[in-house]
């Protein structure tokens, strides 16, 4: 594989760019996470250890099993032929990329609020967020949208990119594992509360790198897209540390200061209201106009983020793989 990563970043990228994910055919996340689903339904049951500890031991065997079943695949791929090694590779890059899953979801919502059909609108955006959606304005509704491209910039984006330029096909998969299994297992409520608790916290180290580096790359797009690359960092500085999530809200405060809006503030998650702290330094409500930029930012963040790392790579700053 070696020299060959760059090539295969790029085809991954750009059949992403084409397609985003595959309806036909089966993902690796789903795999992924009926591994994860079958482990935590046997430790849980036949092995008599603590929720916590059973939550440690099923991090280990799912991510490690992603890894070497990855790492296997692609070691009898290349002994089969080179093309079938490559053609693999790209497939795995291509599977752990979601950037225009994450832009079609958006465009879905942005539709609707240009029709002005605010019920549909809530509907798309309910299956991107996982707070109330019945009483969500327009506002709310763009708002909602906004933040969940900003988080996913990250999460479905930049780090992907991040672990396998650093660590090839097989970083980008186990990666999506500790993501799949945040997902699933990383909620703060009875059932989860001990047994996630690796899960979330292996997200939040995983996330760690990838989050921070992800603002100087937005601030830059901005630059590019002539919004406000500098209020991204005054956002940041001021505000990324109020979100409650370790991480989340270092792309969060980057995309408020870029659009020039407050991203935060009230919402409600199960009939329950929450007053959480707005991020920014505007105080502008978003629109579907700035549903609209957050778009084009997202997109431009995720090339701009490949190209500055393949030309790393290329430089021989990073010879891992």
């Amino acid at each position: 594989m070696s020299g060959m990563l760059e090539l295969q970043l790029l085809a991954a990228f750009i059949l992403d760019l084409l397609l985003g994910d595959p309806r036909s055919i089966p993902h690796p996340v789903k795999g992924i996470g009926f591994m994860a689903v079958r482990v935590e339904a046997f430790l849980r049951k036949d092995v008599p250890v603590t929720d916590k500890l059973a939550g440690i031991i099923t991090v280990i065997l799912v991510v490690g099993g992603t890894v070497v079943i990855s790492l296997a695949l692609l070691q009898l791929s290349f002994l089969i032929h080179s093309s079938l090694g490559i053609a693999v590779s790209v497939a795995m890059l291509y599977f752990s990329f979601a950037t225009e899953d994450l832009a079609r979801h958006a465009r879905s919502v942005l539709a609707a609020l240009e029709k002005g059909d605010l019920q549909l609108a809530r509907q798309n955006v309910g299956m991107m967020v996982g707070r109330d959606i019945s009483s969500m304005t327009e506002r709310d509704t763009a708002q909602a949208t906004v933040e969940s491209i900003a988080e996913s910039t990250v999460d479905g984006v930049t780090a992907p990119l991040f672990y396998a330029l650093l660590f090839g096909p097989a970083g980008a998969m186990g990666y999506k594992a500790v993501n799949t299994l945040d997902s699933m297992f990383g909620y703060r409520n009875k059932r989860y509360m001990e047994f996630g608790w690796a899960s979330a916290k292996l997200d939040d180290m995983a996330n760690y790198f990838p989050a921070r580096l992800t603002v100087p790359i937005i601030a830059a797009a901005a630059w590019f897209m002539r919004l406000d690359g500098v209020a991204v960092c005054r956002s940041v500085v001021r505000t990324a540390r109020l979100h409650t999530s370790p991480n989340a809200g270092y792309p969060e405060a980057a995309f408020a200061g870029a659009l020039g809006v407050r991203l935060g503030g009230p919402r409600s998650y199960g009939g329950v209201r929450q007053e959480l702290p707005y991020l920014g330094v505007a105080e502008t409500d978003c629109t579907a106009v700035t549903l609209k930029r957050a778009i084009r930012l997202m997109v431009s963040s995720a090339v701009l983020f490949l190209a500055v790392g393949v030309s790393i790579r290329l430089a021989g700053y990073v010879t891992w793989f």
